[in-house]
């Protein structure tokens, strides 16, 4: 029963929102085998300004044995 939980910097449509879940969805359910019904995808925004405090450090930096992808940029130099 997967569960997704997609922050990202606020600022997208609900269209994109929509598009992105499903989406996902689909890479699961093609993926892992996981059924449409056992999928959950939660999108969270977040302020720009806030980012930092908010994802990167504790998300990113905090949990990084769980990264599994990393990002190209490093707000703290």
């Amino acid at each position: 029963m997967p569960h997704v939980h997609i922050k990202m910097i606020a600022g997208r449509t609900q269209q994109q929102k929509q598009a992105l879940a499903k989406a996902m969805t689909d890479a699961l359910i093609s993926t892992l085998g996981s059924t449409e019904d056992s999928v959950s995808v939660a999108i969270e925004d977040i302020a720009r300004e806030d980012w930092t405090a908010a994802v990167y450090g504790p998300d990113i930096q905090g949990k990084s044995e769980l990264i599994y992808k990393r990002p190209g940029y490093d707000p703290f130099g």
